[in-house]
């Protein structure tokens, strides 16, 4: 049976919501970084995105109806790339939807081009701020610019900058093949970040860029350690020991919730509209098109999802999650292999399972598992 965008599931729920909770909004493709490992196509342009199009997206929100508020995440490129006094332009089309508590902003940053003036616009809309930043020294060598030129004193002055204003802020940490040994030289560095209210570890991803993946017992030591340092006392936040503790407790509870999975609606600097995946946002492939749904200025977001079941990528990513659904252990916490990872790693949306799901979702589980029992323990 289909209902809109969701196939139903032998349990009755939709593989994918109809609605969406969570907007991403590309101001400019536009990076002054160039990470080692970066998947988008479109970092040279400096396209902005349009008035137009902020409004037609604060459109889609109120349309939609829902009583969720919506958090809209500001990403790139690099988002503080874009003149100032634009994006607040941008922000004006939300601010009836945000006043009235509808629309909650985020921005993913580089921080390296942050001053007083972008504080004052982050406090003033509230925004919640997540930095991009992979460690001390030589543990962010892959976060370099257009020169090759390292990165990091200019993030850590961003992030001062930050912390000076009273603004805190959360970190996104690619771990890679170069670090995935430097476990306690990350806690410790990220412990002592002025500001820093948790950091969440991003295993590298395979987006494109032809580098070696973290092996799957390099990922489960890391995780392992981290499970040490927080049992041992460590005062760091991090957001993946969090999410599986919570998952822990709700399960101890019988409070699992099987909600339907995120259509994360992303949207270009042009309108346009890709579905389930920021990473598929600027891709062509010769069987899927360019993953395209709809514009946002022709049409509201809610109308896209309503015919999405046609879209080919939908549909087999739908068929594979609720394959995952069926026969994954691991399922009921990690909520299936996320779109982009079986795209990019397979080059096709059937896949069931991911380097990603065995280094990020299986090797945490197991390492978990293995330090809290006592006769627990892997090589």
């Amino acid at each position: 049976m289909v209902s809109g965008i969701g196939v139903i599931t032998a349990v009755g729920r939709s593989a994918i919501a109809e609605v969406f909770h969570t907007l991403v909004v590309q101001p400019t493709s536009f990076c002054n970084l160039d990470c080692a490992y970066c998947y988008l196509p479109d970092r040279r342009s400096r396209r902005l995105m349009t008035v137009e199009v902020a409004r037609a997206c604060a459109t889609s929100i109120e349309q939609q109806g829902s009583e969720h508020p919506v958090s809209v995440v500001w990403h790139g490129g690099e988002p503080t790339a874009t003149p100032i006094g634009h994006f607040r332009n941008l922000l004006t089309a939300f601010e009836p939807l945000r006043r009235t508590g509808r629309v909650r902003h985020e921005i993913q940053t580089n921080a390296t081009l942050i001053d007083q003036r972008w504080c004052d616009l982050f406090a003033a809309y509230r925004f919640e701020i997540g930095v991009s930043v992979d460690g001390p020294g030589t543990l962010n060598r892959n976060r370099v610019d257009r020169a090759g030129r390292p990165t990091v004193d200019r993030t850590m002055r961003g992030v001062q900058v930050l912390a000076d204003a009273g603004l805190e802020y959360s970190v996104i940490c690619v771990v890679t093949p170069e670090t995935i040994d430097h476990a306690d030289d990350l806690v410790e560095f990220f412990t002592g970040l002025p500001g820093c209210r948790s950091v969440g570890f991003n295993i590298e991803e395979q987006e494109g860029a032809a580098r070696l993946p973290v092996s799957e017992g390099s990922a489960y030591r890391f995780w392992r350690q981290l499970v040490r340092r927080r049992v041992d006392g460590s005062r760091l936040r991090i957001r993946d020991l969090d999410r599986l503790a919570d998952y822990l407790a709700a399960a101890r509870a019988g409070q699992v919730e099987h909600t339907p999975y995120e259509p994360i609606p992303t949207v270009s600097c042009d309108g346009q509209v890709v579905l389930l995946s920021p990473e598929l946002l600027g891709i062509t492939d010769p069987e899927y098109g360019d993953f395209i749904a709809g514009n946002v200025v022709a049409e509201p977001i809610s109308a896209m999802l309503a015919r999405a079941g046609g879209l080919r990528y939908i549909t087999e990513f739908v068929s594979a999650l609720n394959d995952c659904a069926d026969r994954c252990e691991f399922y009921d916490f990690c909520r299936g292999a996320q779109a982009g990872n079986r795209y990019f790693e397979h080059h096709t949306f059937t896949a069931r399972e991911t380097l990603y799901c065995r280094t990020t979702r299986q090797a945490l589980v197991r390492a978990t598992a293995d330090h809290l029992t006592p006769h627990g323990g892997r090589a």
